[in-house]
Parts: structure tokens; C-alpha cells; sequence
């Protein structure tokens, strides 16, 4: 089955076997700029960029989830399944629900908590916790080792909802669920790496900070993560 409904790609080859997978497809394309050589554009259905380039003498491509758990369900299945990929990296933001994680801090995902019914209904598990790959995350700290940068290991709270009516309800996951962080996505990407036999990490930025109400910009999401999108890099 290719191309797939969301890649239009017909040569699985030009795909990597680790992706990189930022939900804004503008970061993708900046990752693409500014860190890869002789790159070929490898999606543009709905606008959902993809590219496969060089990082050193490593093939790797980088695409965009799009937002949420059903956005980046779709894309990292499809990869996964048709197009043999065996790693995926989500690079994104999250917004911190403790003061030990300020703006720009790089958080390294070792589990995701949800209420989301992704997992149950997709038949993979009843739990709501998933686990990224322990290699994957070696892979990542060592990287981020050599290159000097602080990385913070926690679980975070992997939400279906962006603007909950019960602003200060962050206060009870994080005391319940030892969330430190909040994000839309990676629990789905674990869930379908379970589901088919592959790797998954997730390695995310602080954003926006539902304790002290800092944020970034948009811009700055798009351009200014570079510490995240250099272990990423690196790790491969």
C-alpha cells in the first residue's frame, strides 16, 4: 500500500529507517535547511512536509506529526507499516507543570501518562502509561552527553486537550501521575510502536510553563529548539 492515503511517496527507499518527527511541519522544513545535505522532499500531502537528507554520512528524514494523539497516530502508523521505518523521534514542545522545568529546558521522555483511549481502541493496551524504547533513550542521553547539554528524564502527561476549562487540574496529574511536563502526542506514538514491534522516543522542549505562565513564541518553537533537534542528530 503505496503511497498510503498521507505520504505520497511510491519508493519506500527515500525514507529513512529513523525519523525525525516534530508536529509543526515548518520545523521540519528548518531542521531540512539548516542541518541536512542533498535533501529531497519526500511528502507534501496536505502540507504535511517531509524531507530525507544527510546528517554527516547518516540518512535520515525528518517529518511533521501535525497536533495531537489521532495527527501523529496516523503519520508514525503509516511509516511504521508501509514504509519499513524502524525509529521514530518525536522533537516537540511541552508546557512544564513544575518549577524545576523552565523555558527551553530539553526533556527526555521515559514514560507517558493519558486518558486517552488511543491505545484500548487501537486493541494494544488497557494501560495508561506507555514506555518509550530504553535504546532509543540511551541513544539520546549519550548524544546529548558529548555535546554539553543538560537533559531532563521524566514522565509526562501525554493530553487530548489543549484549553481545559479547570486551568489549575495540571496540579492534581502532576501530583497523581508524576507528570512533569504536558504534550499531545507521544502516547500514541508509543502506543503504535507497541503495537508494531518498533522504536519510539520522545525528546521535547519547554515551551510555555503552566506554573510561572511564561511562553514562548511561535516563531521561536519553529526556530529556536535547536538544542533538541542537535541530540536528536546526533544520536543517530
Amino acid at each position: 500500500m503505496i503511497p498510503t492515503p498521507h505520504i505520497e511517496l511510491k519508493d519506500k527507499s527515500l525514507i529513512a529507517k529513523t525519523v525525525l518527527m516534530p508536529g509543526d511541519p515548518l520545523r521540519a522544513k528548518y531542521i531540512a535547511d539548516n542541518f541536512l545535505k542533498n535533501v529531497v522532499q519526500i511528502n507534501n500531502v496536505r502540507n504535511m512536509w517531509g524531507f530525507t537528507g544527510y546528517y554527516g554520512k547518516k540518512k535520515v528524514t525528518v517529518m511533521g506529526s501535525g497536533m495531537g494523539m489521532p495527527s501523529i497516530g496516523i503519520y508514525s502508523f503509516e511509516l511504521y507499516k508501509f514504509y519499513d521505518v524502524e525509529n521514530i523521534i518525536r522533537i516537540g514542545s511541552c508546557g512544564s507543570y513544575t518549577k524545576d522545568l523552565n523555558l527551553y529546558d530539553v526533556v527526555l521522555v521515559k514514560q507517558a501518562y493519558s486518558e486517552s483511549s488511543y491505545a484500548k481502541t487501537m486493541g494494544v493496551s488497557n494501560r495508561k502509561v506507555l514506555a518509550s524504547s530504553l535504546s532509543l533513550n540511551n541513544r539520546l542521553l549519550k548524544a546529548g552527553s558529548k555535546l554539553g547539554y543538560d537533559i531532563h528524564v521524566a514522565t509526562v502527561h501525554s493530553s487530548d486537550v489543549f484549553y481545559r476549562m479547570t486551568h489549575e487540574e495540571y496540579k492534581e496529574i502532576h501530583a497523581k501521575h508524576g507528570a512533569d511536563a504536558v504534550e499531545m502526542e507521544s502516547f500514541a506514538l508509543f502506543a503504535n510502536a507497541k503495537a508494531l514491534n518498533k522504536k519510539a522516543a520522545c525528546l521535547l522542549t519547554v515551551s510555555d510553563s503552566l506554573v510561572t505562565h511564561e511562553a514562548t513564541t511561535a516563531q521561536e518553537r519553529q526556530e529556536a529548539f535547536t538544542k533538541m533537534m542537535e541530540i536528536a542528530l546526533n544520536s543517530l
